[in-house]
């Protein structure tokens, strides 16, 4: 019973913190928004989905702290892999690139 829980909180988790990064990406696409504009766009439309929805599921402390912080990470992680992929990035470099961009600096 402890592990079915687990894997639907994970799950849950999971699709509310994707959910948010298309829409950001495209709406920064349609804004034609580029380089750092787009870079604090996205970053701050995904923070603002995270910070919704962790509203709406009551989360507080070290709850919505960890629910903020893999929402984010999820949330970026497209938008990262694209910048990493333009500035043709890789190894060390792209995984330092990578924890950066998720962590929203």
């Amino acid at each position: 019973m402890k592990a079915l829980s687990i894997v639907l909180a994970t799950l849950f988790f999971t699709t509310t913190a994707l959910a948010a990064s298309p829409d950001c990406l495209a709406l920064a696409k349609e804004k034609k928004l580029a380089g750092a504009a787009a870079a604090s766009f996205v970053r701050k439309c995904v923070r603002e989905g995270c910070e919704t929805t962790a509203a709406e599921k009551k989360l507080a402390g070290a709850a919505k702290a960890s629910f903020g912080t893999k929402c984010l990470a999820d949330g970026l992680q497209g938008f990262c892999t694209e910048q990493a992929d333009a500035k043709k990035l890789a190894g060390a470099a792209r995984n330092s690139f990578m924890n950066k961009c998720q962590a929203g600096k």
